[in-house]
């Protein structure tokens, strides 16, 4: 069980968590549920969702699975039609189905003369269609369920949205340009959705992880032998507390913005949980 920072009630809640299956927001749905909240937990692969839910339930908390395509908005509304009958109408929506494509990815950081004939990927070899299916996990991923579960709320009050950027929106990363621009994509999305819906009871906010050391990226971070990698100095180097966060050191972060009495009147921001790597020039 999370170790929970500050306790909220989100008791009568209905919570949907997208991505729910993965290393991040997996922890969500369990942070949403420890604080009352009956939790969706919709994935594209639904084993893994299965294993949140069982999680949750095996805790005391309340938690369904659901395999789904973010992407797909048929599969969305079947889902929906679901979730409302199973769990009830959606509260809190947590838009966390996202990724990147090594084939959106440059080999090199900075381009150099003869790089357009070597064999490695420069700017001008990404694939077109890996480039297309970046932005649509992560935009079209956080648009379609939000078509889709934003209209339970409607009117009804202290429900929120909250859609997981990136540090990368702020200042974008090298070699990912297809990333970088979907997630500064989802935090202009979000100040629109803010204001979009501000008159009918719906806040719209977003956090901004910074680097986090998990299981799926350890090798993009650590040696076999456990030293850092060279990406990892310069990590390191450009994050002002001059470590990786903690997985759960995002959790307070959530449970302020899912709290109408405690975020009541925060709408259209991006919280960066990152160690200062967004606020740093470099000198």
């Amino acid at each position: 069980m999370l170790k929970l920072p500050f306790e909220v009630d989100l008791r009568g809640k209905v919570a949907v968590v997208t991505g729910g299956g993965g290393v991040l927001c997996s922890m969500f749905a369990e942070a949403l549920a420890q604080s009352g909240a009956k939790v969706a937990v919709l994935n594209r692969t639904y084993e893994k969702a299965r294993v949140v839910a069982e999680q949750i339930a095996a805790q005391g908390g309340a938690a369904k699975a659901y395999k789904v395509d973010v992407t797909d908005k048929a599969a969305i509304l079947g889902v929906h039609d679901t979730v409302l009958s199973e769990l009830g109408k959606c509260d809190i929506l947590i838009n966390g189905a996202g990724g990147n494509d090594p084939r959106a990815t440059t080999a090199k950081e900075y381009y150099a003369p003869g790089d357009l004939n070597a064999d490695i990927v420069s700017f001008f070899d990404l694939d077109t269609e890996s480039v297309r299916a970046v932005f649509d996990l992560n935009f079209i991923g956080t648009l379609i369920p939000t078509q889709v579960f934003a209209a339970d709320m409607l009117g009804r009050g202290g429900c929120t949205i909250i859609n997981i950027s990136s540090m990368n929106a702020f200042t974008p990363l090298t070699k990912i340009p297809a990333y970088s621009a979907a997630k500064a994509g989802i935090s202009n999305f979000t100040q629109w959705l803010a204001v979009h819906f501000s008159r009918v009871g719906i806040r719209v906010n977003a956090i901004a992880p910074g680097f986090f050391s998990t299981a799926q990226n350890a090798s993009l971070l650590f040696n076999q032998d456990g030293t850092p990698t060279a990406r990892t100095h310069k990590i390191l180097s450009a994050t002002p507390l001059g470590r990786f966060g903690e997985r759960d050191e995002l959790i307070g972060t959530l449970l302020y913005l899912a709290s109408p009495e405690a975020s009541g009147f925060v709408t259209g921001v991006v919280i960066p949980v990152d160690g200062g790597f967004s606020a740093y020039g470099g000198v």
